[in-house]
Formats: structure tokens, C-alpha cells, sequence
């Protein structure tokens, strides 16, 4: 404790380890950014402006596009400005300010995608008491909850990071402010911070893959008794969701519960790339974009405003 000293700013590292990554800031990062709120926009677009697709079902779904655009807005376009003027530095708040938005659009994205394979358990294992089960009510209900949960959980998170002692360097190894990486600057045991670091990646992160999990095996085990084209459709759409919430679960816990004395390398900030970007960027083609009731409700919206443009 001999050596902290009071931080009223952090300097960002966008390239650690010596390497240049302007190319990913000036191209790669823009593209992707550019990229998700388009697709997630349209999504939010057709969703609402389209009657046919005012169900439980896209009623999540546009609630995880508005969240995707406010995920991934928290972190690329701050990154590709500090690049493009050369200024890493953020304040004290505003880092707190980042981590407690991550963290909060993190859990709460979880939470959304473990609901919406609940929807699509409770629609194609128990089409009967859907419309019970999933009525307007419920989805409120079940939308505030996840809110309430990630604000929650952010909270703990970032006060706990924050109470920390700073050691003298103020070097934050990552695009973005993050726990892991503020925790190697920490003067203080960060034991505890590990502890519910783990404890709280069990339970909701490991709760919400189990949960995924068997709601999808329960899924696969139905639709095999159905006629043979019924199986393909149900499996294109269910594993390439299990495969994007793997990727997301994978990436943010290796860089979460890494140890704090890890060497900073660019494997660190190619995983938080991960977790950070390719879930909200991934989500629109997965869930709609590939699904034929969402295109032509795209083509019926692109129609209505033709003809009243006419008008």
C-alpha cells in the first residue's frame, strides 16, 4: 500500500505489447460497428412497424437489437476516436462509467438470449399453453427483471473494482476500461474480487448456459418426431445460437476469471473483441436475418413506404 497514489485518470492501451492495430481501429472496427446497428436497426424497424411480427418472440428480439446497439456503442466508438486522435486518456468516471455499461449489457444480453430459448422451447414443446405461458404480462415482467438483474450485477462489480487501491501506473492494458484489467493495477488483495468474480460467472453465466442448454436439448428431442423436414429448419436456427452464446459465455470468462498477474498480450484484447462485438454483430443474422417471416415482413414494410412515398 506503500506505493498508491491517488489516480484521476487512466491512460487506454489500444496496443499492447508493441503491436500497431490502427488497421483494426480504422477499418475492422468501423465496418463491424457500422454493420450492427444497420442490421440491428432494421431489425427494430421491421419488428415494430410490421403487426405479423408483434409476438413474444420479437418482442425479445427487438429488445436484444436496442441492447446489441447501446453494447457495442459503449466501447468500438470511443476506441476508433482515441485512435484516430491519438488520446487514450480517460477520466476516473468515465472508466467506472464504461465498466458499469459493459458489464450491465453483458448480463443482461445473457439473460435475453437464456429467455428467448425459453420461447422457443415453451412454442414448438408446449404449442398449446404458449399463448398462457408467453403473454404480454410475462415478457414485461420478464424484461424488467433482466434489467434490474444487470443493473444489479454491474453495480456490485464496479463498486468493488473501484474500492480498490491504484498502484502507481495508471496504464489500463485494453481498448476499453474493464475489472480484469484495473485489478492488475490494484495495490490491494484482489482475492475477494476473484472470489466474486467466480462465484457470480457460476451462477448467472453458468446458470443461464445449463438453462440454454437443456432447453435446447429438450427442442432437438421434439422436433426429431416430426416430419423430416422439420428437424433441418429447427437445427439451422438453434445451433447457431449455441454456437454465438458459446462464443460470447467462452471469450468473456477467459478474460474475466484470468488470473490478475497474466501477462498483458494481445490475446486479451482479441477476446474482449469478441465478447464485445461479434455477439451484437452476429445476432441480427442469426435470429432474423436468415428467417423468412422477418424478410417478408421487410419486404412488406419497404412496399408500405413505396407506395405511400407515391401518395
Amino acid at each position: 500500500m506503500a506505493n498508491a497514489t491517488m489516480v484521476t485518470e487512466f491512460l487506454l492501451l489500444g496496443s499492447p505489447d508493441g503491436w500497431d492495430l490502427s488497421f483494426l481501429y480504422f477499418t475492422v472496427f468501423p465496418m463491424t460497428y457500422l454493420g450492427t446497428l444497420l442490421g440491428n436497426l432494421l431489425i427494430v424497424t421491421v419488428t415494430t412497424a410490421d403487426q405479423n411480427l408483434h409476438t413474444p418472440m420479437y418482442f425479445f428480439l427487438r429488445n436484444l437489437s436496442i441492447l446489441d446497439m447501446c453494447y457495442i456503442s459503449i466501447t468500438v466508438p470511443n476506441a476508433c476516436v482515441n485512435s484516430l486522435t491519438g488520446n487514450w486518456a480517460i477520466s476516473v468516471t468515465g472508466c467506472a462509467t464504461q465498466i458499469f455499461l459493459v458489464i450491465f449489457c453483458a448480463c443482461v444480453e445473457y439473460l435475453f438470449l437464456t429467455i428467448m430459448a425459453w420461447d422457443r422451447y415453451v412454442a414448438i414443446c408446449q404449442p398449446l399453453q404458449y399463448p398462457l405461458i408467453m403473454d404480454a404480462q410475462f415478457c414485461v415482467r420478464m424484461t424488467l427483471a433482466s434489467l434490474l438483474s444487470g443493473v444489479l450485477y454491474a453495480g456490485v462489480h464496479t463498486g468493488n473494482t473501484f474500492q480498490l487501491s491504484i498502484c502507481q501506473s495508471n496504464v489500463v492494458h485494453q481498448f476499453f476500461c474493464d475489472v480484469p484489467s484495473l485489478m492488475r493495477l490494484s495495490c490491494s488483495d484482489t482475492t475477494s474480487n476473484m472470489v466474486l468474480l467466480l462465484v457470480s460467472a457460476v451462477v448467472v453465466c453458468g446458470g443461464c448456459f445449463l438453462f440454454i442448454a437443456m432447453s435446447y436439448i429438450r427442442i432437438f428431442s421434439a422436433v426429431l418426431k416430426f416430419p423430416i423436414r422439420a428437424p433441418g429448419k429447427a437445427f439451422s436456427t438453434c445451433i447457431p445460437h449455441i454456437l454465438v452464446f458459446s462464443v460470447f459465455l467462452s471469450s468473456g470468462t477467459s478474460v474475466y476469471l484470468r488470473s490478475s498477474a497474466a501477462s498483458d498480450t494481445l490475446q486479451n484484447l482479441v477476446l474482449s473483441a469478441f465478447y464485445t462485438m461479434v455477439p451484437p454483430f452476429l445476432n441480427p443474422l442469426i435470429y432474423s436475418l436468415r428467417n423468412k417471416q422477418v424478410k417478408d415482413a421487410v419486404r412488406r414494410v419497404m412496399v408500405r413506404q413505396l407506395f405511400s412515398g407515391k401518395r
